[in-house]
């Protein structure tokens, strides 16, 4: 039996693996790189060992160093989690080799369906459906397609591409994210459905011969080809639902499985199937799975691991309904871009559980209050998953958690997954890949426009309660209250990309006496009552209670409709600089990884100037506006950090304006600063 088992990952999947260790009794250890020495997953682990360095590179892809960990605490079994090494068949058969216990499918099965060009030939002999697939991109004979990479998952390296002049490009994105991620940059080219929906199809196996189907769910909300949204089971007609637990069935008997796999569907509209890939791991969206069936599937691999045989030989039927979204640090509006920050607060009211089979809301997170989300690793802080025994009260449930959690310091999806899972069409399960595409509305926050004036007025109000608890002296006296009771106060406060000022005076009993706001809000409101950290007013007739948690200058004002972030303005700002018309600058650190553009070329809306690389992705650096790149002090392999500047496109306007100031200057002084603009010096690093 396991007595020590080295978890190969880090984050959630290491808590989630060490939390069934500590339920067995088995001693867990967790290897760690610099950046996560301070993690939760370190802390909870009975023993850890340090990766030197920060890069999957340099640490969780490192098979010597993993095996090294092992040795060195004691490990005589080795669980790979999912992500990095967790479907490396060189791994597998290194830990073997070592003389541990490998907690997966045998390496020879990974290697086979890990290389997804080999997995489906070998599905196709099995019988499984499969969709036209290319190695070479000469070879494609129609349009659109998928670039895909043939190891990993988790849709790195994923590409749609729509006609032939994109391809040489998206392979070359892919094959870069992918080698990023998995060490790998084989790619290979599939037929893209449009309007497919993601079903996938647990499957267990042990070393006894028996294959086991676990259910199925349905994966299809989706961003950047990851899923978001995930539930169990899938709403399928009782054939289609037969129909792919016998395929799965068939694929993981084909290959010998061994241990958890998940089989992916695409289903086609008609309600045609067909293969995708075998994942040879535990997947993320497992907790739905475990939710319905009420089995540990951690368990259940350390089980077949030791050479047990499953509990169960038949396919249990699903109590209830589970749904889990993938709450990441990202921002919908930008395109997805990843966050970073301090995580000052994260708490979501409701959850009875963590890491472990659970009825009701469960929270899977690898992170707590206080941690640094940095740009090394994927940008997924949580997995909350809520069952109930009925899809909408499960639906219901999870989008009323959301919307009331407070996630305070870093950018999230939040919004999305709340507004997603209250769609009409999400409700009705009118849900296929492209469903964030057709609604755009779900990228629209929470909390409207014309709500963040009297956010900012509850924000201003905390605040001069918190000064008031605050004072040395005349403590007592109510808060905000002065000697000239007629002069009311003002305080400012940024908001995403727009200022709020609010002016209000309260009269010597501490009554809200008077208000107003820059943008005008028109509503009759009357202060019940102010604490530092809670607001309550009513607001034209309707009493409406706000937390309120402030960290320096920011300010988070959360209610049981959604949040809105302030940043509090200082009342004499210093004079600042302004930056140069038309400058990019870098959202969060990077490296950037290819340079599109040049000094002096003429650039459309939309045209791409750099690439950069940032928390295992590639984001395209877009011009804003038609006009020239005056700009450019980056390079191909440097390094940038939060707020350089990337690029600078000057205007049409502009452009014309400064050609026609040159033409009159005598004595070249605006040419000069033209040409300065255009010679800075190359990225920073670090």
């Amino acid at each position: 039996m396991i007595g020590t088992l080295l978890v190969a990952n880090r984050g959630e999947i290491a808590r989630r693996v060490l939390a069934t260790c500590r339920v067995l009794g088995i001693t867990g250890v967790a290897v760690h790189s610099d950046a996560d020495a301070e993690a939760p997953f370190v802390a909870e682990a009975d023993r850890a060992v340090r990766l030197p360095g920060n890069t999957p590179a340099e640490t969780y892809l490192r098979i010597d160093l993993l095996l090294d960990a092992a040795r060195r605490s004691g490990a005589d079994a080795v669980h790979p989690g999912y992500g990095f090494l967790a479907e490396h068949a060189g791994f597998a058969a290194a830990v073997v080799d070592a003389g541990l216990t490998w907690v997966g499918p045998p390496a020879e099965v990974i290697a086979a369906m890990g290389d997804k060009v080999t997995a489906k030939t070998l599905m196709a002999g099995a019988g499984v459906p499969i969709l036209p697939t290319w190695t070479r991109p000469d070879q494609v004979t129609d349009f659109p397609v998928l670039v895909k990479a043939s190891a990993g998952g988790g849709g790195r390296g994923m590409r749609i591409v729509r006609d032939r002049a994109g391809l040489a490009d998206a392979i070359d994105s892919a094959r870069r994210e992918a080698a990023g991620a998995f060490g790998d940059d084989t790619v290979f080219l599939e037929r893209y459905v449009e309007s497919g929906r993601h079903v996938e199809v647990q499957v267990f196996g042990d070393r006894h011969g028996t294959v086991v189907v676990l259910g199925d769910r349905d994966c299809s909300i989706q961003r950047r080809h990851q899923k978001i949204v995930e539930e169990a089971p899938a709403a399928l007609p009782d054939g289609t639902r037969a129909g792919l637990h016998r395929a799965a069935t068939a694929a993981a008997l084909a290959v010998g499985y061994v241990g958890a796999g998940t089989v992916e569907f695409l289903l086609a509209p008609d309600g045609e199937f067909f293969f995708l890939e075998m994942n040879t791991r535990l997947q993320v969206e497992h907790p739905v799975t475990e939710a319905v069936t009420g089995l540990d599937l951690v368990r259940l691999q350390l089980l077949v691991a030791e050479g047990g045989r499953l509990p169960v030989t038949t396919t249990p039927p699903p109590q209830g309904h589970a749904v889990e979204v993938r709450l990441c640090a990202e921002d919908p509006g930008q395109g997805f871009r990843p966050a970073v920050g301090t995580l000052h607060r994260f708490a979501v009211p409701g959850v009875v559980g963590e890491f472990a089979p659970t009825r009701g809301l469960r929270s899977d997170s690898g992170v707590v209050a206080g941690d640094t989300v940095g740009v090394h690793y994927d940008s997924m802080l949580a997995k909350l998953v809520a069952w109930a025994p009925t899809r909408a009260e499960a639906v219901r449930t999870l989008a009323g958690a959301l919307a009331r959690a407070e996630v305070h310091g870093v950018t999230t999806n939040r919004d999305l997954l709340v507004r997603v899972l209250r769609s009409p069409a999400f409700g009705a399960s009118d849900v296929d890949t492209g469903f964030l595409d057709r609604h755009p509305e779900v990228t629209t926050p929470l909390i409207p426009p014309d709500e963040v004036p009297v956010a900012a007025l509850a924000a201003a109000l905390a605040g001069a309660a918190a000064r008031r608890a605050d004072a040395p002296v005349l403590a007592g006296l109510p808060s905000g209250w002065r000697n000239v009771p007629a002069f009311p106060q003002m305080t400012g406060f940024s908001q995403a990309d727009r200022q709020v000022e609010v002016r209000y005076r309260l009269d010597r009993v501490g009554a809200l006496a008077e208000w107003s706001t820059d943008p005008p809000d028109d509503r009759q409101v009357t202060l019940v009552d102010a604490t530092a950290d809670r607001v309550v007013l009513d607001v034209d007739g309707v009493r409406r209670t706000v937390r309120v948690h402030r960290v320096g200058s920011s300010v988070f004002v959360d209610g049981p409709d959604g949040a809105v972030d302030l940043v509090e303005l200082p009342r004499l700002p210093e004079p600042t600089r302004p930056p140069v018309t038309g400058s990019l600058f870098a959202p969060l650190p990077g490296t950037v990884t290819r340079v599109h553009a040049r000094v002096g070329q003429r650039v459309d809306v939309g045209d791409p100037l750099l690439t950069v690389e940032a928390m295992k992705l590639e984001h395209q650096v877009l011009a804003p506006t038609a006009g020239v790149v005056t700009g450019l002090p980056v390079e191909t392999g440097g390094r940038v950090e939060t707020g350089a500047v990337l690029a600078v496109v000057t205007p049409d306007e502009a452009t014309t304006a400064r050609a026609a100031t040159d033409e009159a200057t005598t004595d070249g002084s605006a040419t000069d600063e033209a040409g300065t603009g255009g010679s800075a010096s190359g990225g920073e690093g670090r």
